[in-house]
């Protein structure tokens, strides 16, 4: 046994082996360098998704319509031939308004195309009328109000079964569009569904 134990000594002679402190030391560092890139890569998640939520609320705000179609499309026609097409809008966003004072003074776009390839950019006769109380600024359409939107169409070509267009743009959040056909027979107030 004695002959056992020298072999083993003489094995492991002139070795040095890792002390505790210099284990600790290199513990230390890699614990440092490891939380210098966790905390690194973590502030760069953190950052890119805060930019990706900015980004989303954006999208949602543009996708997001401030404004809606209530109640019917009228047209309204005289001596046989279309005029006018009413409808009426309302908020749909509790604390956005909307400018809606005369054409050429606000920021609302209404466009017209039909059938007949007509295609009339930001259409200039168009009305707004409050419907009911003034809830805050006038001309404005601000939360739980509506307004009638009278177009005066810029020709009077549209015949029975005719297809239109009027799309009305804010200048926040998505567009409304409204696409009707006249029926066969042309009266003087049509409800278009």
């Amino acid at each position: 046994m004695n002959k056992f134990n020298r072999f083993f000594k003489g094995l492991h002679r002139g070795q040095k082996g890792i002390t505790g402190l210099e284990t600790a030391i290199i513990l230390i560092a890699f614990v440092t360098v490891a939380s210098v890139l966790a905390y690194s890569v973590l502030s760069a998640g953190i950052f890119s998704s805060e930019k990706g939520k900015a980004a989303v609320y954006k999208g949602l705000d543009q996708a997001s319509a401030s404004m809606e179609i209530r109640g019917s499309v009228l047209a309204l026609a005289t001596a046989g031939a279309v005029t006018d097409v009413k409808f009426t809008v309302a908020s749909v966003l509790q604390d956005d308004s909307v400018d809606m004072t005369p054409p050429g003074n606000n920021s609302v776009v209404i466009n017209y195309t039909d059938s007949t390839g007509l295609n009339s950019t930001d259409v200039q006769t168009w009305t707004a009328t409050l419907v009911g109380k003034e809830r805050g600024v006038a001309g404005m359409l601000d939360a739980d109000e509506q307004m009638v939107i009278d177009v005066t169409l810029p020709t009077n070509t549209l015949a029975a079964y005719s297809t239109f267009t009027i799309q009305v743009i804010p200048p926040k959040g998505a567009a409304i569009t409204i696409t009707r056909t006249l029926p066969g027979a042309i009266s003087d107030v049509m409800d278009l569904h």
